[in-house]
């Protein structure tokens, strides 16, 4: 059973990692994908995707663009609406972490994170709700963290933009619902991806891990089992909420 059978996606930051994850497990339930990918050296790993995805049956193609800047989300939606011709599904998965304490961080260090993070949610919301109100159709998944909702030493911004994500998750889903567009959140706790590779052995592996219930860092495709639950007619009484994929890391 082919769950997202004719649909259009759109996931931010999928040449790796969960992204990659979230368009290969939409891709399985007949979702046409854009993804998108924001470094040169990137380039060869999303134009491999894009060729896998095409391969399993879907429309799919990769876009360079840099979800933190409002512009750039104006011409890629517009881009996609040309080549796909809707947008059922957004997925704000772009994203990056530049830890250091409050104390010897920069402004610069946390403005970064705030745009890549925060500010790309805005750009890309604000951009997908034009065709989804049309439509009166649409599924917006924001990708939050764990860490917004516990905090984390020497993670101050990491944490404040993912916190501010899950409010404007609630604002979303309470201007939108009439419209019959859902906004959800997820949450994820440790995943192994490239980010957390330094995580994976060792003494600090196993600290990490004592300290979740299920005794795992989380797959790929754990976090985009629970895109797909979102993406689809599954949830379809499910708006505004924040679901924590971390393996009870926050209970």
């Amino acid at each position: 059973m082919k769950l997202l059978e004719g649909k259009v996606a759109i996931v931010t930051g999928a040449a790796r990692g969960i992204g990659e994850a979230i368009a290969l497990k939409f891709a399985t339930h007949g979702a046409h994908v854009a993804f998108t990918y924001v470094s040169e050296g990137s380039a060869n790993k999303a134009a491999e995707l894009e060729q896998k995805l095409i391969s399993m049956g879907v429309t799919a193609k990769a876009y360079r663009s840099n979800a933190g800047d409002f512009g750039a989300c104006e011409a890629l939606v517009n881009d996609v609406l040309a080549t796909f011709k809707q947008v059922d599904i957004c997925v704000n998965n772009a994203g990056i972490s530049k830890d250091n304490l409050l104390l010897r961080m920069t402004p610069e260090q946390w403005d970064e994170v705030m745009e890549i993070n925060l500010k790309s949610v805005f750009n890309m919301t604000k951009q997908v709700i034009k065709p989804m109100m049309k439509a009166k159709s649409g599924s917006i998944i924001n990708m939050s963290s764990v860490i917004g909702e516990m905090g984390n030493a020497g993670q101050s911004s990491y944490a404040a933009s993912k916190a501010g994500i899950i409010g404007f998750t609630k604002s979303v889903a309470k201007e939108l619902g009439s419209r019959n567009i859902r906004c959800n959140a997820i949450a994820p706790g440790f995943v192994e991806t490239d980010m957390t590779s330094y995580l994976k052995e060792g003494e600090g592996a196993d600290k990490y891990k004592a300290g979740i219930p299920l005794g795992r860092f989380a797959s790929g495709e754990d976090i985009a089992n629970v895109a797909l639950f979102l993406a689809s007619e599954w949830s379809g009484y499910i708006t505004g909420q924040t679901i924590s994929a971390c393996g009870g890391l926050n209970i």
